[in-house]
């Protein structure tokens, strides 16, 4: 079980900070202790092995201690997206079966009145914030751990796909652990690293990445309430952070609003996954950290394939982990040749290192499973020394008159024009290429449609060159930075169409 880990630090290094948030630090002890009293109080709520438990709550020390509770019950912690609302949330609560809700005062003041009345019954135990929930479970007893095998169920977490209803993603303990290991073994973490995660924690990068790797290791973990570009370093100096997990458009972020050199910090890694060759080198040149790009996702073992520090290629997603097989295939599911692009399938080395299931969605996984291999859904390439290189969502790319084109790459691009602060570059539908390329820019100040085809084409080759344009006051994302194509593939009187000149008259 992952408590074992907490059982087993709280022992051998009680005192040693756990988890850290700008407010104060807590020691390993203090978070098992808090974690077993919890139990106790999941217990008087008639909760045992096997019951499913819904967490909704921000970051914060009390989000780990629920989870760590739930885990020391043998229960199933369902780690819920707290910003869902309306027909998603009442969705996610309903199919996972959460036979208890444990919610902070955030949630419950903003989104609790949306659950249906069934839902609205379920008991909810609330979070108050850190200091005073901790000090609420003080009065309750120290349980002794439930024993569940590391094969076992540990957690429920939700896919945040662009199209159809989530899936529950069902992981088991063992795969928890083997990440955990693996981490630690590809940055070299030992117990005097502290690990900054501010991705929301119901999520599987910190999970994975961050709370796994530091209770294997002994390390502490940093916890942020949310990402914000202006205040990271700052944010990293003062809470001594020695590497950081990311997601999505985070390092384009922190280098579009941090110009030049900045290398008054202790960050000796970023890991994870989405970093652009060009944002990779400028991270790497100007703040001085080296970029450990990785991929994977929930399903298969938080992350598949990594730079490692004995082990890396500039540009690459790294190679597979020793305990996950990596193919690159065709549409017949037949290994294709190296440089020959494909889909990405994985399947595992050793037993239960992947999900177990989609909760309560059979015919979906075996879907997913198909020819025992787990099928991503992603493209990607693998060089002729065995590096794999992701090229993007197979649903995302954008397919123009033959061309397979990243939208990553002409967004990469864009980022780099002057009052440019965001981008998304999305599909939408051509009757004579297919596709074509439309751009969503958020500026700083007044920008002309035409001067960025202007900007990009001494960049891009000319049939990557976007030819609707539209300007927002924000680009739609998860919790998890990751752009929401989806709610920008629409033409209207919104769009600039540079090909006409004017405005895209609606039909």
């Amino acid at each position: 079980m992952i408590t074992d880990l907490l059982a087993r630090q709280a022992a051998e290094r009680p005192d040693a900070p756990f988890v850290v948030t700008l407010e104060r630090e807590h020691s390993y002890a203090e978070i098992y202790s808090a974690a077993r009293r919890f139990a106790t109080r999941l217990a008087s709520e008639g909760v045992g092995q096997g019951d499913h438990v819904g967490l909704l709550a921000g970051n914060g020390a009390a989000f780990v201690v629920a989870w760590m509770g739930i885990g020391l019950r043998g229960a199933v912690a369902v780690t819920l997206n707290n910003q869902l609302i309306a027909d998603g949330l009442r969705y996610s609560v309903d199919q996972c079966d959460a036979r208890v809700l444990v919610v902070d005062r955030d949630w419950e003041d903003s989104r609790a009145g949306q659950l249906d009345a069934r839902q609205a019954a379920l008991p909810r135990l609330l979070i108050e914030g850190d200091a005073a929930w901790l000090q609420s479970l003080q009065a309750l007893d120290e349980a002794e751990p439930a024993e569940v095998p590391a094969s076992a169920p540990c957690t429920i977490m939700y896919t945040s796909g662009t199209t159809g209803l989530p899936k529950g993603v069902v992981n088991c303990h063992t795969a928890y652990l083997a990440t955990g290991r693996a981490t630690v073994k590809a940055l070299r973490l030992t117990p005097a690293d502290r690990v900054l995660v501010f991705l929301p924690l119901f999520h599987v990068n910190p999970q994975m990445y961050g709370v796994m790797s530091v209770l294997t290791a002994g390390a502490a973990l940093l916890v942020l309430p949310r990402f914000s570009a202006s205040s990271f370093f700052d944010d990293a100096i003062r809470l001594r952070a020695t590497g950081c997990t990311f997601v999505g458009t985070v390092l384009s972020i922190l280098v579009a609003r941090h110009e030049g050199q900045r290398r008054d910090h202790g960050l000796r890694f970023f890991f994870g996954g989405g970093a652009p060759k060009a944002v990779w080198q400028a991270v790497e040149e100007r703040f001085g950290i080296p970029v450990h790009e990785a991929y994977g996702m929930t399903e298969v073992g938080g992350w598949t394939t990594a730079n490692t520090v004995d082990d890396h290629r500039f540009g690459s997603c790294g190679k597979p982990r020793p305990d996950l097989e990596l193919r690159i295939v065709d549409a017949d599911d037949r290994p294709v040749q190296p440089g020959q692009p494909g889909e990405i399938v994985v399947r595992p080395r050793d037993p239960d290192t992947i999900l177990m299931g989609y909760y309560k969605k059979p015919e979906q996984m075996l879907e997913s499973c198909r020819n025992l291999w787990f099928h991503s859904g992603d493209l990607g390439t693998l060089d002729e020394d065995g590096y794999m290189h992701y090229l993007g969502r197979m649903k995302e790319l954008i397919r123009k008159s033959g061309e397979m084109i990243s939208p990553v790459e002409i967004e990469t691009a864009l980022r780099r024009m002057h009052a440019v602060t965001d981008c998304a570059v999305v599909a939408v539908p051509d009757p004579v290429t297919g596709d074509e390329i439309k751009a969503v820019i958020v500026t700083q100040g007044d920008i002309d449609p035409a001067a960025v085809q202007a900007f990009l084409a001494d960049k891009l080759a000319r049939f990557m060159l976007p030819r609707y344009i539209e300007f927002a006051a924000a680009i739609p994302k998860t919790e998890t930075e990751k752009i929401q194509r989806n709610k920008l593939q629409y033409l209207d009187a919104r769009v600039h169409d540079l090909k006409l000149g004017r405005a895209v008259v609606a039909p």
